[in-house]
């Protein structure tokens, strides 16, 4: 009997984050993998703000803080 592959997560999942000082940014990719585990929000966030580390090191423009993020509706 053949055994039953087990499915992998892949992909990405699209998130809207607001930032402390109004800005906003759209359709921000995180991984699956990262999405709906125990942990609620925290592993996402932490994938965006190690992005907008990333980026404001490249731009030299740091990010204010995160107020929120949602899942973006497309």
């Amino acid at each position: 009997m053949a055994k039953k592959k087990v499915p992998v997560e892949t992909g990405h999942v699209l998130f809207d984050v607001y930032y402390q000082d109004g800005q906003r940014t759209s359709n921000r990719k995180v991984p699956r993998a990262l999405v709906g585990g125990l942990d609620g929000e925290d592993p996402v966030r932490g994938f965006i703000e190690e992005q907008d580390r990333e980026i404001a090191q490249m731009s030299g423009k740091p990010r204010g803080p995160i107020k929120s993020i949602s899942r973006s509706p497309n």
